[in-house]
């Protein structure tokens, strides 16, 4: 597809991990496409909607997906701006040690993930902006970043780090439009009411069924999807005062503590951390 650029930043006999850019431009659902390998995908940038059948899903920021080999699938986009992710095609021996049989479809001898995605957390969402970093800056060696790589696997899938969403159809549509509202605009101060009415909802009935399906408030799901933005740009920002109101933070205050809340240092010492600084 030329509307996608794959750069690729690890190449071992463990693991495969490639950085994909795609820009967006259809935003209609795209032709039937299908994973020639098993991946794991970590969306770090922007949106897009991935339908499996009759199934679909709001890829973003807080989130893994899952490309099972084989598994046809279609994409769209109905927010501007395209997205940006992770990719890792994962050996089906290091899948038969990290997946738990309750992430899995139990018939055939293949191991076939039985969900589309599950809501990753903070330390994830750090893995991943530390592991691109590095491999796009070539500052981490081949071991370090199969272990990064590996152990973002085992956390991304972890009974007590990953989360699967439960919900009926029509819930989780309701949830998604609240999603795909917030991700078209992370900077806006949105206020309950506004994404109530985009999701076509009462404020109240919104919080009740965001809650029950995600796990999380709506709010503090915002807030994730902000942080993560701020994971992906912290090199390419040398005023991190600027960067926080970029991204809608009242203040350097409010970005810096709600960020240390989140990922253990503030963005400096990360900046630090991964060698961006």
């Amino acid at each position: 597809m030329s509307q996608l650029a794959v750069t690729k930043l690890l190449d071992t006999d463990l693991i495969k991990v490639r950085d994909v850019v795609c820009s967006g431009e259809c935003r209609h659902r795209s032709g039937e496409e299908c994973s020639h390998a098993t991946s794991l995908v970590f969306p770090y940038r922007g949106v897009f909607m991935r339908h499996v059948g009759r199934d679909d899903t709001v890829a973003e920021a807080n989130q893994v997906l899952f490309f099972n080999c084989d598994e046809a699938y279609q994409i769209s986009h109905p927010v501007e701006g395209g997205d940006s992710c992770l990719s890792m095609d994962v050996p089906e021996a290091m899948l038969e040690e990290l997946v738990p049989a309750e992430h899995r479809n139990p018939k055939g001898s293949r191991i076939v993930f039985n969900m589309q995605r599950l809501r990753i957390d903070e330390r994830a969402q750090a893995l991943v902006a530390l592991l691109r970093h590095s491999l796009m800056r070539g500052a981490a060696e081949t071991l370090e970043a199969e272990t990064l790589a590996m152990t973002l696997v085992r956390r991304s899938v972890g009974v007590r780090t990953a989360r699967a969403a439960t919900a009926s159809a029509g819930r989780q549509k309701l949830v998604d439009r609240a999603k795909l509202a917030l991700s078209s605009d992370l900077a806006r101060r949105w206020t309950l009411a506004e994404i109530a009415r985009e999701a076509g909802v009462s404020p109240v009935y919104l919080t009740q069924v965001f809650q029950q399906v995600e796990g999380t408030p709506l709010y503090r799901y915002q807030l994730r999807l902000r942080l993560a933005r701020a994971l992906d740009l912290l090199g390419t920002y040398d005023d991190l005062t600027e960067l926080g109101l970029d991204l809608g933070f009242s203040s350097h205050s409010h970005f810096s503590s709600a960020f240390r809340q989140a990922y253990s240092r503030t963005p400096a010492e990360f900046q630090r951390f991964a060698g961006l600084r």
